[in-house]
């Protein structure tokens, strides 16, 4: 079946290890997916989830950018010889073609989206503002 939650690669080691009866050592970062695969579609493992792009210069073209993806939304910024934003509305453009950032209405939006993607990062532990 499909998932729909937000999953990430870095839950494969934790589910693996759950999956073995093996307890999952604090240190790993991810998140065991083992009741979604057992059918528990109510785990709501996490709200968001955050991701950090540093492969640049290389045969995609991809700035490097870190950005955080809820449910609904997607927020990333593009850093090192840029200084962009962009925030996507996911259930209206799935494609992310149109860039709400400058949307004034959408100030309390991104200030909130701006604090969840602060909170990931410092759990993370992806803090180092030189690298950004």
């Amino acid at each position: 079946g499909e998932v729909n939650d937000l999953v990430q690669n870095i839950d494969y080691a934790a589910t693996f290890l759950d999956m073995a009866g093996v307890a999952v050592p604090d240190d790993i970062q991810g998140i065991s997916l083992k009741p979604l695969l057992e059918g528990n579609t109510e785990s709501n493992l996490r709200d968001a989830i955050y991701y950090h792009y540093y492969e640049f210069p290389n045969e995609h073209a991809v700035k490097r950018h870190y950005g955080i993806r809820t449910d609904r939304y997607k927020l990333i910024h593009f850093y090192n010889d840029i200084d962009d934003w962009e925030l996507y509305d996911l259930q209206t453009d799935p494609d992310e073609m149109n860039n709400i950032y400058e949307d004034e209405s959408n100030t309390i939006l991104i200030a909130e989206l701006k604090t969840q993607l602060v909170g990931l990062q410092e759990k993370y532990q992806d803090t180092d503002r030189s690298t950004y």
